[in-house]
């Protein structure tokens, strides 16, 4: 189905991921440190980047920026570092989604599934986009829910619409800030929540149990299209 660029030095691990994705049909290309990993990413047809941040030549967070200079492939960091600012770091970065071990193979399946969906500079498909009851049509400006038209604000639309042009992507605080309020705002992340929350209390069907925008703890949102 695709083929998936593992980055680990460690070779048990490389193998549980070659098992469990060549389970799903893709291939996997190995590389046990971050200038091989750089190298395939740049000469092999990669479709998705599963990349560990403990390399033994090079950070992976600067594997990460290498990576970047040569391809706009997905990158799925899978790695111990659980600290908020390694996940920002990463992202930032440009990584494209952060797991930490150990995991479950479900969630990673899950994440692998939604990182290979994306486009490089990910934009929504033409058409509208279906998310569990919600109808998002950004060529007519219009959100529907159960086929009730939703009246957002501006802001509120802007601040969708921006989420929904990466979905099942991690975005930060500060990428949602500086696009929709400007870069003046970007340590506003207690205004960003107030919008957040207005807008679950309009789409979500259980705004205390949201499944469509969902908060990555310390790091940003995501708007999610996968069922895990």
């Amino acid at each position: 189905m695709a083929t998936i660029l593992v980055v680990d030095d460690e070779a048990q691990i490389r193998k549980f991921m070659r098992i469990s994705l060549g389970a799903s049909g893709h291939q996997v290309i190995e590389a046990e440190n971050a200038a091989a990993g750089i190298e395939s990413a740049r000469t092999k047809a990669v479709d998705l980047v599963i990349l560990d941040l403990g390399l033994p030549d090079m950070d992976g967070q600067e594997a990460i920026s290498g990576i970047r200079e040569v391809s706009a492939v997905p990158i799925i960091v899978l790695s111990v570092r659980s600290l908020e600012v390694d996940k920002v770091e990463a992202l930032d970065r440009g990584a494209d989604d952060y797991v930490v071990k150990p995991f479950g193979i479900g969630e990673l399946m899950a994440r692998v599934r939604a990182a290979l969906r994306q486009k490089p500079g990910g934009r929504p498909d033409s058409g509208p986009m279906q998310v569990a009851g919600l109808s998002l049509d950004f060529e007519r400006r219009v959100v529907t829910r159960d086929r009730i038209e939703v009246r957002l604000s501006k802001r509120e639309y802007d601040l969708l619409r921006f989420l929904a042009a990466s979905p099942d992507h991690v975005l930060t605080h500060k990428e949602i800030l500086k696009a929709v309020w400007g870069p003046a705002h970007l340590d506003d992340t207690a205004y960003l929540r107030v919008y957040i929350n207005q807008l679950r209390q309009k789409l979500e069907a259980d705004p205390a149990s949201p499944r469509v925008i969902v908060t990555e703890p310390g790091v940003g949102y995501r708007l999610v299209t996968t069922s895990s």
